[in-house]
């Protein structure tokens, strides 16, 4: 068996993770494959002496173009994989 990230064999005695989606990933792998295939959201941000995390305003802007490009190709993907009606006159 290999690990799902690197594609190196999983060694009896090593520490392994079982993701829920069904692989097996080395110790040292889980963050990448957690990052790759998962794709988690996060903010980017600082935290400030009172303990309350605050998100970059600029790093939001970003999230929401990324939001609005995405739209646009699902709405894309959806026109292409319906069949194109053709009136009949």
């Amino acid at each position: 068996m290999n690990c799902a990230v690197c594609g190196n064999p999983v060694l009896c005695g090593r520490a392994i993770f079982h993701c829920s989606c069904g692989v097996f990933v080395h110790a040292h792998c889980w963050e990448k494959h957690v990052a790759q295939a998962h794709q988690p959201t996060f903010k980017i941000g600082v935290i400030d002496l009172s303990g309350e995390f605050i998100a970059n305003k600029e790093e939001e802007q970003v999230g929401s173009q990324e939001e609005e490009q995405e739209g646009e190709h699902e709405a894309i993907d959806e026109q292409v994989t319906q069949p194109v009606e053709q009136g009949t006159e």
